[in-house]
């Protein structure tokens, strides 16, 4: 009866005609403006910031946080794109490096989802970019390659929640950005594809938090960079999308850390590279946003394991690339950051 009364409500609101009903207390937050609205269906321009206007589009919006499942959270304290986030063992996100207005940054910031605060953290050694961070067993996070100001990286450092300081740590084998990282069930971590002076690239390669010492491993089937990797529950790493010789993909594989060997699996619904992936407690993976061959995009699918299918989900509020998105232990995914082709969002929605 609650859902029924609820579309009932929706479907009065969008009937309305050129009426304006004041809503108590309600804002919108976007971009770190504060925005006032009321109820209209008369065309609105965000050019002022004081409009109390709330369109049809806007309407839209809130049913979408509502029945989709986002919603928006704090703000980051740098705008970034290019970045990575990482859920630590304590629950909150790190968000490393990326790019902004000042160019390479080699800043750090934690979220804590309890406040909804960011705060600052200790700085990286090496200003990066398009590089890979993954939580280790032992808590700390490994920051791997990227691009610099002297070109792609294949230095790595570690970051101690403990202390908030980083540390290097072993070169990787081969100099690389836009690739990806697993951490996977033993605790080492798989670092696959990207791009490298010599072009897309299907190697991959394992690194010990033991020893600190990489070694390669196979090969995946398809070259590629600005894919995903993401660690199932039973152990094999799930790799997807991500741009090739061939232009955005839509493939997906599997490695296999026992057999070091990569199998192919059920294509996504769309092509996508610069998307984000997390692992679901559920074990399925959400795929979000990236570019593809209709722009950027605001939509989502989710993987499951046990079939090998892909299925869609709502969508998120904005269209967005190179973003991130990481897994709560709430259940939730916390989105941040990204690019639009305009701007370097320091936004942040949950699904």
């Amino acid at each position: 009866m609650a859902s029924v009364a609820f579309l009932f409500l929706i479907i009065s609101f969008l009937s309305l005609k050129d009426r304006t009903i004041a809503l108590a207390s309600s804002s919108c937050v976007s971009q770190s403006n504060n925005v006032e609205f009321t109820l209209s269906t008369a065309s609105h321009s965000a050019s002022n910031p004081t409009s109390k206007i709330l369109t049809k589009d806007h309407l839209v919006l809130f049913i979408r946080f509502l029945l989709l499942g986002w919603s928006m959270t704090a703000s980051m304290i740098v705008g970034r794109y290019g970045h990575t986030a990482s859920t630590l063992l304590d629950g909150k996100v790190l968000v490393t490096g990326g790019y902004g207005s000042s160019g390479n940054l080699n800043s750090a910031e934690l979220y804590d989802p309890s406040t909804d605060v960011w705060t600052q953290t200790g700085n990286m050694n090496v200003a990066r970019y398009r590089h890979t961070a993954s939580t280790l067993l032992n808590g700390k996070v490994l920051v791997t390659g990227g691009a610099g100001s002297s070109g792609y990286l294949n230095s790595a450092e570690l970051y101690d929640p403990s202390t908030g300081v980083w540390t290097q740590t072993g070169n990787m084998s081969f100099a690389r950005d836009l690739h990806a990282a697993s951490t996977l069930l033993d605790g080492k971590v798989l670092v696959t594809g990207g791009f490298g002076s010599s072009g897309y690239l299907n190697s991959a390669e394992l690194h010990d938090p033991s020893t600190g010492v990489w070694t390669q491993t196979g090969n995946m089937n398809v070259a590629r960079d600005v894919h995903t990797a993401s660690t199932l529950l039973n152990g094999k790493v799930l790799v997807t999308g991500g741009a090739g010789s061939s232009g955005y993909l839509n493939s997906a594989e599997l490695y296999d850390p026992s057999t070091g060997v990569w199998t192919q699996t059920g294509n996504m619904s769309f092509a996508r590279d610069l998307h984000a992936a997390s692992t679901l407690l559920d074990g399925k993976v959400l795929v979000t946003g990236g570019f593809g061959s209709s722009g950027y995009l605001n939509s989502a699918e989710l993987y499951d394991p046990s079939t090998g299918v892909w299925t869609q989900t709502g969508n998120m509020s904005f269209a967005r690339e190179l973003h991130t998105a990481s897994t709560l232990l709430d259940g939730k995914v916390l989105v941040t950051g990204g690019y639009n082709g305009t701007i370097a969002w320091n936004s942040t929605e949950l699904y």
